[in-house]
């Protein structure tokens, strides 16, 4: 079996440091780039992609709303059209400063408030997949797993990659628990390496109260801001190892 971890990263500010990149790079598949709006900016960006190239790891964008005092977890309402644009800046920002080092974007994720408005709100799923196929019809869409990304994305072309979280609990819905909950982040490596494989093995997500939820998983998404990310990262990955499971980049697994 072969499967895809990713990782939000780049999320660095200016003097501002945010999460330990080097570590989380050298372990992950594919890396989701912040693009200057939540995070990011053009220095980060270009570090960051230089760091990507050095890993092997496919490049993707990880636009956000224009919050970088909220770290884009706030909720901004937007015309659908306005939208569609801002994620397609985002990207062609990254296309760019990625293009200049001979690298190209390969795909793209939704970041905080964003995705989580995108996962079960079809109007800003529909404009995020408009933006991203006004980017490159190429690129493929990291959607949460049975969420409207995935809808969007598939009505407009996209290939999609469907993802589920390495360090966070669900609901029974199959989505993630709330950050304002105690216990929405797992922070324990043997717990979050199980979860994993649990899902893999189940082909569902499986609840916080053990509800399972069908769900074909394509990646698996590791949040680089955590101070836990780097012992997670290692504990999952020698379980995906024990279990003979490969971690390849986007591309491979979905080209």
């Amino acid at each position: 079996m072969r499967i895809n971890i990713n990782a939000d990263i780049g999320e660095s500010f200016g003097h501002y440091r945010i999460g330990n990149d080097s570590v989380i790079m050298a372990g992950i598949g594919s890396a989701n780039i912040a693009c200057g709006m939540h995070a990011g900016d053009p220095t980060i960006m270009t570090e960051t992609v230089r760091l990507a190239i050095e890993n092997g790891v496919s490049i993707g964008a990880h636009p956000g709303f224009n919050d970088l005092w909220g770290f884009g977890r706030r909720q901004i309402r937007m015309r659908a059209i306005d939208l569609q644009h801002l994620v397609t800046y985002q990207i062609g920002a990254l296309m760019a400063l990625a293009g200049a080092q001979g690298a190209r974007v390969t795909h793209v994720k939704p970041h905080g408030a964003l995705n989580n408005m995108a996962h079960s709100q079809d109007d800003v799923a529909l404009a995020v997949a408009r933006g991203i196929k006004a980017a490159d019809p190429d690129l493929i869409f990291v959607a949460n797993a049975n969420s409207a990304m995935t809808r969007a994305g598939e009505s407009v072309g996209l290939k999609v990659a469907n993802e589920a979280y390495i360090d966070r609990r669900y609901d029974d819905t199959g989505y993630m628990l709330s950050r304002e909950r105690d216990d929405a982040v797992i922070h324990d490596p043997e717990e979050a390496a199980e979860q994993v494989v649990r899902f893999l093995e189940e082909g569902a997500i499986i609840s916080t109260t053990g509800k399972r939820v069908e769900a074909e998983i394509h990646s698996f998404c590791l949040h680089g801001d955590e101070p836990t990310a780097g012992v997670v990262l290692d504990a999952v990955r020698k379980r995906l190892a024990a279990a003979s499971i490969e971690v390849v980049t986007l591309p491979e697994l979905l080209g």
